[in-house]
């Protein structure tokens, strides 16, 4: 990525750190599968009646909304609303980067540099050392918060291939369009499993007190500064780079993610969380650091596949309708 593309994922990762400590607000009122329709609904709605539909077949706006919106968010919410802890949750659904570089050197037949397969071998063992500490911490809950949390970054990783394939060439308009799949279907698992109105009182009780006031905030913080900011620029550094290159920085939001949660809800992860955190961030910068440049034959620097790609950033993209999808 250019100096400028690698600035603006630093600014996706400080919005998605943050992002966490809104989410923990938020769901310390409302239930976790109707927050995540409601995060999507305040957005579906403008949508619909101000923004055109994109461009391109509509099966891979279903698969970015399905898997970057309705799963992603209704198993991470529901994760963190049994005891997943704020910092954590921010780590653990960072496994999305290795999920989407599997995803995208299987299904999008993308060609990997060996220290991007050693970077995401490090990151996973990362991983493994947290499922270790939460086993070690609370032997139920504790797994299953990480499971949902792990099954969360798969389902974002399905999302940025539906997104990768897509290719849309207005970025932010796609991804304000994605908004618009998740509430039905999150209102409908909501009222199956969390009752048909405990979401709806909460909601006509907000305005009553701090609390509500505060989860409110963090619905707005979750829908304009993480959705529409935060997805808007991730989806042109998607459309732009190989998932290979962008899923990794990623892996930077933990850094933000515990960090303030420690400040401001006073979570102190363990040793060994802290072991698997800085585990996975060593990947992280190890895929992502630029193999020097061979000399061309007049002297000029050649770009590997994990360098700069701005002279021809969409030389490897799969084309809609081949069989770049088995």
């Amino acid at each position: 990525m250019t100096p400028r593309h690698r600035l603006v994922a630093l600014t996706v990762v400080v919005l998605w750190g943050l992002n966490f400590l809104a989410i923990r607000y938020a769901l310390d009122y409302f239930p976790p599968l109707f927050l995540g329709a409601l995060r999507f609904a305040v957005l579906a709605v403008p949508v619909l009646l101000f923004v055109r539909p994109p461009k391109g077949p509509v099966k891979w706006l279903l698969l970015y909304g399905i898997g970057s919106g309705t799963f992603q968010f209704g198993l991470l919410f529901t994760a963190m609303r049994i005891g997943m802890p704020t910092g954590l949750a921010s780590l653990v659904l960072q496994s999305s980067a290795p999920f989407t570089v599997l995803l995208g050197a299987v299904l999008l037949r993308e060609k990997l540099a060996v220290r991007q397969i050693a970077g995401i071998s490090i990151a996973v063992i990362g991983m493994l050392l947290i499922v270790a500490d939460r086993a070690d911490a609370a032997a139920g809950v504790g797994v299953l918060g990480v499971a949902l949390t792990l099954l969360g970054g798969l389902s974002w990783a399905f999302g940025n291939i539906g997104q990768r394939l897509a290719a849309p060439s207005e970025p932010f308009r796609f991804t304000l369009w994605m908004s618009v799949i998740p509430p039905i279907p999150m209102l409908a698992l909501s009222a199956a499993v969390e009752g048909p109105t405990t979401g709806w009182n909460a909601l006509a009780h907000s305005l009553d007190g701090a609390p509500g006031l505060l989860a409110l905030l963090g619905v707005a913080y979750i829908a304009v500064m993480s959705t529409v900011v935060g997805y808007g620029l991730w989806g042109g550094l998607m459309a732009r780079y190989p998932a290979s290159t962008v899923a990794p920085a990623t892996l930077l939001v933990p850094v933000v993610g515990i960090a303030a949660s420690a400040v401001v809800l006073g979570e102190h992860p363990t040793l060994l969380a802290l072991a698997g955190a800085a585990t996975v961030i060593g990947g992280c910068l190890l895929g992502m650091l630029r193999r020097p440049a061979p000399a061309g034959p007049r002297g000029g620097a050649s770009v590997d596949s994990g360098g700069d790609e701005a002279a021809s950033p969409r030389r490897d993209a799969p084309k809609i309708g081949t069989s770049a999808v088995r």
